[in-house]
């Protein structure tokens, strides 16, 4: 393991993000195709919390009053949406490299966001919670991952929601998400994910379950090349979201 890292935060995978700080917004950049699964992420997440806590997915202001944490927000690409749909946002990240940037965006978008450079480990030590907690795109670049959701759900509140996106570990995953995605078409730099971390739907079950969360949904993310574009369906061999709720 990486000096510096421990069961739940591995310091060279938050290495690997910040030296792309400054690319975080480039549709075109190094994270391309997370700008192209956003829609997709966003829909999901902001029907999730509409349906949770009995909103109109339709209203400008959807989310108005509800409180969301982004935990490795990157550059707040998740962030500033869900802020423009009225919750009230904050985003974490131990890479200050990555807080400097999403301040930047979003003080030039005019969008208010509280970013923090922080751990979830910290923030649950402040005693902080929130509505809703979002791991999009994390749990695959940490060491232990039930260690992990044991550090985030604290941060929940009662009767609040986690919600995830990850990679399935499947021979399907390997070859799309790290042989087709990193080595041929080259849509992410060589060595993003390991495919040893990805997390099985069942995995991921237990892990919640051992951290006082249970598992409510896990819906598929599926790229369509023809379209050049993702959607949600019913196969979750390799990109999946999933929620999540505390009792």
């Amino acid at each position: 393991m990486t000096e510096g890292s421990s069961a739940t935060i591995d310091r060279a995978e938050v290495a690997r993000f910040a030296e792309r700080a400054g690319a975080w917004w480039d549709a075109d950049g190094p994270f391309r195709q997370l700008h192209r699964i956003n829609p997709v992420r966003l829909t999901y997440i902001r029907d999730a919390l509409c349906r949770k806590f009995r909103r109109d997915a339709k209203a400008a202001s959807s989310l108005a009053g509800l409180s969301v944490l982004d935990i490795g927000c990157g550059g707040g690409i998740v962030c500033e949406p869900l802020a423009r749909l009225g919750a009230e946002v904050t985003g974490i990240d131990p890479a200050p490299e990555n807080i400097e940037a999403a301040k930047a965006h979003a003080e030039g978008a005019r969008v208010g966001v509280t970013y923090r450079v922080a751990t979830a480990e910290e923030l649950a030590a402040s005693g902080a919670i929130f509505d809703a907690v979002l791991l999009l795109e994390v749990i695959e670049h940490v060491p232990d991952v039930p260690a992990f959701l044991k550090s985030v759900a604290p941060l929940v509140k009662p009767g609040g929601m986690l919600v995830l996106s990850t990679l399935n570990r499947t021979l399907k995953a390997y070859a799309l998400a790290i042989v087709g995605a990193e080595l041929i078409l080259r849509w992410l730099p060589a060595g993003t994910h390991r495919w040893e971390r990805f997390v099985t739907p069942d995995e991921l079950r237990l892990a919640l379950s051992g951290a006082g969360l249970k598992l409510t949904d896990t819906t598929g993310m599926v790229y369509d090349p023809f379209a050049d574009e993702w959607h949600l369906a019913r196969d979750t061999d390799v990109n999946y979201l999933a929620t999540a709720m505390r009792d």
